[in-house]
């Protein structure tokens, strides 16, 4: 027989040993990780974190989609290519709204999905977890590096010894207050980033819970709304959920085929989602300062006081000085006027809007013009709205969101740390950038490369295939906006009996090779921050 009490003891020298292996291997996992987040923390750039961050999220966003069944028809599961189905994921990360394929192909669960992969690839988290690793990277700063961010220390002690009786402390002295004085505005500066971060936080989250309320509740309370979604199957909390999440991140995604040309009557949700918008996009750094001095007149008042006071030393893109804020919501405005104007004047009786009221025409002409900078969203087919007004949507695409035509003295003292690069960096980076292009030539070159891979569809179909419209296309996934002016089998000069009109951007009609492009331009364009002053080596004389 066995001896039990052996059999005891060895049970727990076995268990005691994988303990200790399971502690040595965790302590070592967790010391290796710290010391790739400390690299990273320290030697990695922002732009090379964000391509990462990226393509990372768009991989993964990839394998749940493809690993969830899309919605049942009447021929069971769709067949669904691969490429369309990254090119999605791509596009919702992006937040392009770029699509190959109709959305309600899409099953709920793989709603959900693209949901979160807006959420989490919309410029205002995505910044937010930026300030983290700002805050973190103050951390590791030596001390004699760290910047006097407070003007008051470093002004210059004067040369007497005594004058008006009051004592001049020696140079030892002198030098050991600077220091002093260096320490508490460096923790004044990492308390300040944190407290942004909270801010950000807490304006993403109010501004969502208000949105999905509204739109839950207007949905519930308008009988065709609510029928709109019945009819194609679409739940109303899903429904509310990722419209309000696509809104604000700037994608442009809505669940239905046709985007929001099922809604063009509902002029109560087309207002609901023009603040949405506005919020998450163009004013932005605007309403940011402004929840900043709210919070400073009951809390945090230091900290406030320095944010809206040194947005520069920050180094956070969208902390614009006071000046600019105030002149971008002008700016803002004015292209939304002008806008307004040239498409209520050209295409008051589109086609799109038959049917429509006064009251609901502007609305809609309003929501139409909102959307170009640079959510999406449409409530017409842009194929028949007027060449001139399509260049004026080019126009708005092209444009950065932050842009502001009124004048701002001292620009390049006022923004010198805007993406967060010390000066070491930018010596280091010289070079690279002597031999960037700007960003209008990188919209050349995406063309040219999709109108070469294209070549064969531009000379049999070329009232589809047209320049016009790569151009278009091209310029919208750059400025990851999502217009397009789609695909119609009626243009084509060889009739086509399979060919079937489906409700997905131009790009769902290309080759492979050229959504490989767009999916590289719309990656391109999601990075464009850290190239708005690119090409400053070429001089045209």
């Amino acid at each position: 027989m066995l001896n039990f009490n052996f059999i005891v003891e060895n049970c727990k020298q076995f268990y005691t040993s994988f303990c200790l292996l399971f502690a040595y291997i965790f302590t070592s996992l967790y010391w290796l990780s710290s010391k790739i987040y400390d690299f990273i923390i320290i030697y990695v750039s922002h732009f090379i974190i964000e391509l990462c961050y990226f393509i990372l999220v768009s991989s993964f966003g990839f394998l749940f989609l493809k690993t969830l069944n899309p919605r049942s028809t009447h021929n069971n599961h769709p067949i669904i290519n691969d490429l369309d189905l990254f090119f999605t994921s791509v596009s919702a990360t992006t937040v392009s709204s770029m699509s190959t394929l109709e959305m309600e192909v899409f099953s709920n669960s793989q709603l959900i999905v693209l949901t979160i992969l807006m959420f989490i690839g919309g410029e205002v988290f995505t910044s937010m977890v930026g300030l983290h690793f700002s805050a973190s990277k103050l951390v590791y700063t030596p001390l004699h590096s760290r910047s006097r961010v407070n003007s008051v220390a470093s002004l210059p002690l004067p040369s007497e010894g005594i004058e008006l009786g009051i004592i001049i402390p020696s140079s030892n002295e002198a030098s050991s207050i600077e220091k002093t004085k260096s320490e508490i505005d460096f923790l004044i500066k990492s308390k300040s980033i944190r407290v942004l971060g909270f801010i950000v936080l807490s304006y993403l989250f109010i501004v969502h819970f208000l949105g999905i309320s509204m739109v839950l509740a207007y949905i519930n309370t308008i009988p065709n709304a609510k029928n709109v979604l019945d009819k194609k199957g679409l739940k109303t909390f899903t429904f509310s959920i990722f419209t309000i999440v696509s809104t604000f991140a700037s994608c442009g995604f809505i669940p239905t085929n046709e985007n929001m040309q099922v809604f063009s009557k509902n002029s109560g949700l087309l207002l609901i989602l023009i603040p949405q918008i506005l919020l998450g996009n163009t004013l932005f750094p605007s309403f940011l300062r402004f929840s900043i001095w709210v919070l400073g007149k009951f809390a945090k008042k230091d900290e406030t006081k320095f944010l809206m006071r040194n947005s520069k030393e920050i180094g956070y893109h969208h902390l614009l000085p006071s000046k600019h804020s105030k002149f971008l919501v002008v700016t803002v405005l004015g292209f939304i006027l002008v806008q307004f104007i040239m498409f209520s004047s050209m295409e008051w009786n589109i086609e799109g809007l038959d049917g429509h009221n006064i009251y609901q025409k502007l609305v809609g002409m309003l929501f139409q013009c909102v959307n170009s900078r640079h959510t999406g969203e449409s409530i017409v087919d842009l194929s028949s709205i007027a060449s001139a007004m399509l260049v004026m949507f080019i126009v708005m695409m092209y444009l950065p969101p932050y842009t502001s035509f009124l004048p701002i003295k001292d620009e390049e003292k006022e923004y010198p740390n805007m993406l967060g690069l010390c000066k070491g960096e930018k010596k280091r980076r010289k070079i690279l950038k002597n031999i960037l292009f700007s960003q209008l030539s990188y919209i050349a070159i995406f063309t040219i490369i999709i109108c070469i891979t294209e070549k064969q569809k531009i000379r049999d179909d070329p009232l589809n295939f047209n320049v016009f419209n790569i151009a278009f296309e091209v310029i919208s996934a750059y400025g990851n906006v999502g217009f397009s002016t789609g695909y119609s089998c009626g243009k084509q000069l060889k009739a086509d009996p399979k060919c079937v009109n489906k409700w997905y951007g131009f790009a769902g009609s290309w080759s492979d090779e050229g959504k490989l492009v767009l999916i590289i331009v719309m990656i391109f364009g999601r990075l464009k921050k850290f190239n708005l002053k690119g090409g400053k080596a070429w001089k045209l004389l």
